[in-house]
């Protein structure tokens, strides 16, 4: 019999939380973290199982042929924190399993049943703060692992997997390598494709106004805005066509500048007085607590950060006890969330303030997968931001005081306001201002909700106006004719773009975050500014899709998919049926996802797929029609027999016709060369490439021909065939500098002009050119000290005051080469992403250490050792058999003292 230690071990996923929910355990609990998943399918057939690898479905590590039973591996980086945890669990009497309360917390802990196969009993812990009094709440009342979830959270891997496996591969045969697709991510994509399509077919109006300033007697001046001329409206951007341009109702007056400038000169002689006041008190109501999507697009907008940073702030501010679990779709507080926000509005702001009863929002929640409270500070009483500047970074700071105040604002008194209209008439014009006051501001003194939309937000702040009365007579002190122009529909940020995915029910926004950051790793989007626009391979993804596989990016079939997924987590769907319609198909209104890729190989066209046109030229020497062609190395303009480069980061919706014309008739130039190289013989071209421009040594099919990039500083209209004939002879050699014993050259890298001498470089100063340096210069910068690389030891960007619990040494963030990172005087690790190393905080420095060294490999030395035996074993020659008793046992003594062993 087994004698009981006493002991229990938690698991929880991170050393974070790892570290927050042992302060609230005593000394008769270990707290590890598993660091995330544990098991994964494999990643392709090279990590398959050996008996699987014969299969033909081996490479998706799903046996499509026997109930979709998926393969699970450990990998590599998570075999030494697994063997870890078995070895914990050892001394142990009882194992609780802590992992979030969703889907993948669910799927980690039963995956961690099924690894650790433990022979103690299992508890399922679940809370939604890291506080004391949630984990001993939850400690007395544990339960068994969900397998509604599980089975939830399998079902998605598995699709997933099918769906991005295999069509990805199509990709790759009709596209080009390196794509995915995914069933979020591919649905994301049309949706930034749409807008783009949206923005391309838009046709702009321009119409022309009077803004005028009126004077009152008293005397105030205030703005207003021309509304209609003899009983005409004047138009505003929503009564014309987008696909035309052109005036819904004729029967408005659109004014060219001529009407407009006439129409003030006229006014110019007209009396003017007030017609009309109007006033409307209306009230406004504080939006709910933060559920995962509306907290991410608060960020996003009021803070700028990514939908990615801010899941890490949040998740950060989670695990050390700050904020209850940040993955929901609930707007409902605990009764005591809101005995606790109602205090704080009473102390912080008054009685006046608070809303006479208790306010609660409706909740779109149906699953069973989120938690079931809204965002909020974690506690029975909410720490105030101020309290918690030194302990958090600052997005984890301006975070977690964004969640604060709209946690606090949600059980605050409605703001008062009121709308004054005032409406100026004079000769046959009609002019309105428009002000908004603030009553009394109720929950606007704490917080006020951003906008996706700028111009509506500042529309909605108050704006003053003077107290007047009907037929007061006014002054007009200008008349200025202002034009307009239409705009586009606007390009998603990351804030609008979680916002219709949640509305139109695609995916979960606990994933919104991930799916922005694959999108754009994959170059199907980049920003700019923060606007999500798409690059042409994204086009001809959505187009190939579209096509021939319309269902997979079908809005309301991968909505009706996450239904699915969430019956099944509530125990209300089986998964196989689903699973085998989708990928085996049957009859028309199934998916059949493989016959049906089976099909379409051949049918696809891919020349079809990555052709745009742009339209065909009326006038000029080439009248052929001009096509975007997406190539296996980026896109280009194609025209007959002629192909231009599309400059990088030019938006489709920018390249018209014209500038497509512009930019083959550039390419065309480029053929024209600018010489003869005196050397070869061969012809030098100056060229624009999608990185800028270049000259090139020889033809376009010459093997041995050469490109050197135009350094920065010198324009492109300045090149001549002596400068060219320069540049092509980079590096450029400045002569021995005897100090180093080697000789010093001069050239232009991926990094700007630099100069070396042996294992030496040097930057040149701005404006200086490797053309020009001279190798008195050269010898002078070579003498200074390096400012980058290995040469120059730096300064730590921040040195923390308490040392590395595990080697005891000083923990600090230092520069490197590809970035900061963290060091406790044996492990590195790189900063995430999005991390300022002088806001580092020590539990995120520890997080990051504890998270490299689990998945550090083994020691180099053991690596070594045993290669070098399979080495000698390899390589033994047979007659090693005949050595004698007192040979081997002085080999064997000689291996003992170097410590390796003999492998049985």
């Amino acid at each position: 019999m087994v004698k009981s230690t006493g002991k229990s071990l938690v698991i929880v996923e991170s050393p974070a939380k790892a570290r927050t929910i042992s302060k609230f355990l005593g000394k008769n609990y270990q707290v590890e973290a598993s660091i995330g998943h544990v098991r994964d399918l494999p990643g392709g057939k090279k990590e398959i199982p050996e008996k699987y690898k014969s299969e033909e479905w081996a490479y998706l590590g799903v046996n499509v042929n026997d109930g979709f039973e998926p393969v699970y591996i450990v990998p590599d980086d998570k075999k030494k924190q697994v063997k870890k945890l078995k070895d914990a669990l050892k001394d142990c009497d009882q194992l609780y399993l802590a992992t979030d309360e969703d889907r993948e917390g669910e799927a980690i802990s039963w995956h961690l049943q099924e690894l650790l196969k433990p022979k103690v009993p299992v508890h399922r812990l679940v809370f939604h703060e890291i506080t004391k009094e949630a984990i001993e709440s939850a400690l007395a009342s544990p339960r068994e692992i969900d397998s509604g979830l599980v089975n939830a959270q399998e079902t998605r891997r598995i699709l997933d997997r099918l769906y991005g496996y295999d069509v990805s591969q199509l990709l790759w045969r009709k596209i080009g390598r390196g794509l995915s697709a995914g069933r979020v991510q591919s649905v994301a994509v049309r949706l930034i494709v749409e807008r783009e399509r949206e923005r391309m077919a838009f046709h702009s109006a321009s119409y022309w106004d009077l803004e005028a300033v009126f004077e009152t007697g008293k005397p105030q001046s205030f703005p207003a805005t021309l509304v209609s001329v003899g009983g005409r409206k004047i138009p505003t951007g929503k009564d014309f066509d987008a696909d035309t341009g052109k005036l819904k109702n004729p029967e408005l007056l659109q004014m060219d500048q001529a009407a407009a400038e006439a129409l003030a000169t006229r006014l110019n002689e007209v009396s003017f007085s007030v017609s009309r006041v109007d006033f409307k008190p209306f009230t406004e109501r504080p939006k709910a607590p933060f559920t995962t999507s509306t907290m991410q697009q608060e960020a996003n907008r009021k803070l700028g950060l990514t939908a990615r940073n801010a899941m890490r702030a949040a998740q950060k501010l989670y695990e050390n006890g700050f904020i209850t679990y940040m993955r929901t779709d609930s707007t409902t507080l605990s009764k005591e969330a809101i005995n606790a926000a109602r205090t704080l509005v009473t102390s912080e702001y008054g009685e006046n303030f608070l809303h006479p009863e208790v306010r609660t929002y409706a909740s779109k929640v149906k699953n069973a997968q989120e938690a079931h409270e809204a965002i909020r500070p974690a506690g029975t009483t909410f720490r105030k931001p101020e309290s918690l500047r030194d302990e958090l970074n600052r997005d984890e700071f301006r975070l977690y005081d964004l969640i604060w105040k709209r946690t606090v604002a949600c059980q605050m008194a409605d703001a008062k306001k009121r709308r004054t209209t005032i409406v100026i008439e004079g000769g046959d014009a009609r002019f309105q201002a428009s002000g908004t006051s603030i009553e009394f501001e109720g929950f606007l003194r704490a917080y006020v909700e951003g906008s996706d939309d700028p111009e509506a937000e500042l529309a909605d702040k108050e704006t003053l106006l003077p107290a007047v009365n009907e037929n007061d007579p006014l002054k007009a002190l200008d008349l200025n004719p202002k034009d307009h122009t239409t705009k586009p529909p606007s390009r998603f940020s990351e804030a609008a773009l979680t916002r219709i995915l949640e509305e139109k029910g695609i995916g979960r926004p606990s994933t919104y975050a991930s799916i922005i950051e694959t999108i754009q790793a994959r170059d199907y989007v980049y920003k700019k500014g923060g606007a999500l626009v798409p690059s042409w391979t994204a086009f001809s993804v959505v187009r190939m899709l579209e096509t021939h596989f319309f269902a997979l990016v079908d809005y309301e079939f991968t909505a009706q998919m996450e239904d699915f997924l969430d019956a099944i987590s509530r125990h209300e769907a089986e998964r196989l049926k689903y699973l085998d319609a989708f990928y085996f198909g049957g009859n028309e209104s199934e998916i059949g996802l493989k016959p049906r890729l089976a099909a379409k190989v051949d049918e696809i066209d891919p020349r079809e797929t990555a052709m745009f046109s742009m339209g065909t030229p009326q006038e000029g020497e080439h009248r052929e029609e001009v096509f975007v062609r997406v190539g296996k190395f980026g896109p280009f303009l194609e025209q007959g027999e002629r192909r231009g480069s599309i400059p990088d980061g030019l938006p489709p919706d920018e390249l018209t016709l014209t500038l497509a014309l512009e930019l083959l008739e550039s390419s065309s130039r480029d053929d024209e060369p600018l010489g003869t190289h005196e050397e070869t013989g061969k012809p030098i071209y100056l060229k624009n490439g999608r990185f800028g421009p270049y000259v090139q040594l020889g033809e376009n099919d010459d093997d041995e021909k050469k490109n050197k990039s135009i350094p920065k500083m010198i324009q492109v209209d300045d090149v001549t065939l002596e400068l060219a004939h320069q540049l092509l002879a980079l590096p450029r050699d400045l002569g021995p500098y005897e100090e180093l014993d080697a000789t010093i050259e001069a050239n232009d890298g991926r990094y700007g002009p630099y100069i070396r001498c042996g294992k030496e470089t040097r930057s040149l100063p701005e404006g200086v050119s490797p053309m020009a340096v001279t190798r008195e210069q050269a010898i002078e910068l070579l003498k200074q000290p390096k400012t980058r690389g290995r040469a120059a030891a730096k300064e730590p960007l921040k040195v923390f005051d308490a040392p590395s619990p595990v080697t005891e040494k000083p923990i600090r963030v230092l520069e490197g080469r590809y970035g900061p990172y963290v060091n406790d005087g044996e492990t590195n690790a790189s900063l995430r992403k999005g991390m300022v190393p002088e806001e580092l905080t020590l539990n995120e420095a520890l997080d990051l250490l504890a998270e490299r060294a689990a998945a550090a490999p083994k020691k180099k030395k053991k690596k070594k050792a045993a290669k070098k035996k399979a080495a000698k074993k390899k390589t033994a020659k047979k007659t090693a058999k005949k050595k004698t008793a007192k040979k081997k046992a002085a080999k064997k003594k000689t291996a003992a003292a170097k410590g390796v062993k003999k492998r049985p």
